[in-house]
């Protein structure tokens, strides 16, 4: 329950701020995308003497500022208790020894996957998150189409994510990823993050299942 509401204050704060920035592109105020860019629009909303602002514009302005500040701190809030949770929760401990998975994923399988044994393999488990392909069969011909996105879409998102940021690592630093590295040669960059994916959720199941710590296959020389 904290993950999903977590998940709906920040889809929340993703409109508030992409408000502001609207309303004030529509004044000739624009600036840099992340946080530097709208702590810069917030600092003109507070700023009474910036005259940019009619008086108006301003006042619609600070309610959204004040709202967005609020929904920040709530989600601070829900955020120290779920790393209070996953301190406490030796099955998320594991998980996140997991490269591409951080806390908010670790104690989100944990809370999730209370029982593995209802899947009977890691492939089954990353099949009910939908990180496998859907398989078509017509005239006696079986062929693989997309993801089949069934099953847990808040674990399929953290997962993708993790997945894209363990990507962009390994185009900076190919040694430390070989097996990645390898296959961004030959498949596209969504196609390598989905099969990331995959191989995360089955590792994932694995840990919960059976107890241990991920532990970096050893290379061998080259």
């Amino acid at each position: 329950m904290q993950h999903r509401a977590r998940d709906l204050l920040m889809r929340q704060r993703t409109q508030l701020i992409n408000a502001i920035r609207a309303h004030m592109a529509e004044l000739g105020i624009s600036a840099p995308q992340g946080r530097e860019g709208i702590k810069q629009l917030l600092a003109i909303i507070a700023a009474d003497e910036d005259t940019r602002l009619p008086a108006d514009a301003r006042a619609s302005l600070i309610v959204l500022a004040a709202q967005l500040q609020a929904i920040q701190t709530t989600i601070g809030s829900l955020e120290r208790r779920i790393v209070a949770r996953h301190r406490s929760n030796q099955d998320s401990k594991r998980l996140q020894t997991i490269p591409g998975i951080g806390v908010i994923g670790a104690t989100a399988i944990a809370a999730t996957v209370t029982d593995p044994t209802v899947f009977r393999s890691g492939r089954d488990f990353a099949a009910w998150v939908g990180l496998v392909p859907r398989g078509d069969s017509t005239g006696g011909k079986h062929k693989l189409g997309p993801i089949s996105k069934q099953g847990d879409r808040y674990l399929r998102r953290i997962l993708v994510g993790g997945a894209v940021s363990i990507l962009r690592r390994a185009k900076l630093n190919p040694q430390r990823y070989p097996w990645v590295t390898r296959l961004l040669a030959r498949r596209p960059f969504k196609v390598v993050a989905i099969a990331l994916a995959n191989k995360m959720a089955r590792v994932a199941w694995a840990l919960v299942a059976k107890g241990g710590i991920y532990r970096i296959p050893r290379l061998a020389a080259v």
